[in-house]
């Protein structure tokens, strides 16, 4: 029974910005009542934003920042002032959008702290340590969690690809595509010349062939890149 608790309240903790919450986001921007929108905050949104700074600083060892409750209620404050810039149809989530802007913020934090040290010590060494002792730590659960949504988009996008008019060269390299994302942790791949290998496999193509119509789908994955990073 003990171990069972264990886990639920691990459970709880790794999901606490769920479906509620992102739809509780998407409702804010699009309501243009106040009072409406002032409640979502604060029953749904406020919430699942504290926990996920307060996460976030203890993961990155942010805690050693000057003033960090000071800083904490800095970052939901601006979180807020960006809350309705968040745009659903580019194709992240809310969790992955203001994760990354929360690190982001709490990064020019500190490369704005280690500036300061570095000019009252006097020595360059300060600006390299401080960042190292505060980004150096590794959260397996929201790097997996990032990756995840990634890839879920990812394959979104790859369903856009098959409803273009594509050649019957081109519709086989993609099928080949699809089959090494979905066999990929069963697939041994070491390097580039080996996916090279498995397409021409797949596909009966030669080299020539494939390296042709694998360009269509570098454009196309290098423009969903950019979108998704923006």
């Amino acid at each position: 029974m003990m171990n069972k608790k264990k886990i639920r309240r691990k459970k709880k903790s790794n999901n606490y910005f769920t479906k509620v919450h992102e739809d509780a986001i998407l409702e804010y921007i699009s309501c243009e009542n106040s009072g409406h929108r002032n409640n979502l905050y604060k029953d749904i949104i406020q919430p699942a934003f504290v926990e996920m700074i307060n996460k976030i600083v203890f993961t990155y060892k942010f805690t050693n920042l000057p003033n960090i409750e000071s800083l904490k209620s800095e970052c939901e404050v601006h979180l807020i002032t960006i809350l309705s810039n968040f745009d659903p149809s580019k194709g992240s989530k809310a969790f992955s959008y203001f994760s990354v802007i929360t690190k982001n913020w709490f990064i020019a934090k500190v490369k704005k702290t280690a500036i300061q040290l570095k000019r009252e010590a006097g020595y360059d060494e300060i600006s390299k340590q401080v960042e190292v002792n505060y980004l150096s730590i590794y959260n397996e659960y929201d790097d997996n969690r990032e990756k995840k949504e990634f890839l879920e988009h990812l394959w979104v996008e790859i369903r856009k690809w098959e409803k273009q008019n594509l050649k019957e060269n081109e519709r086989k390299v993609l099928e080949a595509i699809k089959i090494l994302f979905t066999d990929a942790d069963s697939i041994e791949i070491f390097n580039k010349k080996a996916i090279y290998l498995y397409i021409r496999e797949i596909t009966k193509l030669n080299t020539k062939q494939v390296l042709n119509n694998l360009n269509k789908f570098r454009i196309e994955y290098s423009n969903f890149k950019k979108r998704w990073n923006d």
